[in-house]
């Protein structure tokens, strides 16, 4: 068995973990649907894809220990909340200012490329302080520190976790056009839900400023 290979038993429970995680409702999944439903299904696709990517880049950041330092700095924390706030709060905006239509891109407004889809999931992922906190404190747990191969180990479970998640994100993304599709016709429904996509995000930017790093 190659040395960065976790036991079948860490393997297995890190599997059930991240599925739970991954149908935990969060800013990155309310991302999906919005953007599915304003955009269609390739801009949900480029969305989770830019999500996943930040999955990756924060498993490699705590694989080799710069979360760790970034979480425990209180000013780089500060930051971190303020910039992951900030940016729910354009979210909140966006999801509104075109007359809260679901259909945006039929109402008259510009549809986003494929390429600035895939840079907002990856923003509202790198930015989420409570994604740091997930991955600096749950992660490790699955790998001893004293282990000499813990760091490709690590890695490994960060290409798991993105493989757990991946069936998770697509079927919402299908769940998002379908009720698009479902909804077309009904204009008010379509304002109340960007209406809730924009409380949504409003609601996770207090979470986020609300996240406390390590003492």
């Amino acid at each position: 068995m190659p040395a960065f290979l976790p036991d079948l038993s860490v393997i297995l429970a890190f599997a059930l973990a991240a599925f739970v995680l991954a149908v935990t409702p969060g800013p990155d999944m309310a991302l999906f649907v919005s953007r599915t439903m304003n955009f269609g299904r390739l801009h949900g696709y480029a969305t989770v894809l830019g999500a996943l990517t930040g999955i990756a880049v924060h498993t490699a950041l705590v694989a080799f220990g710069i979360s760790m330092l970034i979480v425990a700095a209180p000013t780089a924390f500060w930051v971190l909340k303020i910039v992951g706030a900030l940016y729910l709060v354009w979210l909140a905006i966006q999801a509104v200012r075109s007359g809260g239509g679901i259909l945006v891109s039929q109402a008259g407004g510009k549809p986003p490329r494929l390429a600035q889809s895939y840079m907002t999931g990856l923003g509202i992922n790198l930015t989420n302080p409570k994604v740091a906190l997930f991955f600096v404190t749950f992660l490790p747990q699955f790998v001893s520190a004293q282990d000499p191969h813990a760091v490709g180990k690590l890695l490994f479970l960060g290409v798991e976790f993105v493989l757990v998640s991946l069936p998770v994100v697509i079927a919402i993304v299908l769940f998002a056009q379908w009720l698009t599709t479902t909804l077309r016709d009904n204009a008010w429904v379509s304002k109340a839900l960007n209406w809730s996509f924009a409380a949504v995000f409003m609601a996770f930017a207090a979470t986020i400023l609300l996240a406390e790093g390590r003492k």
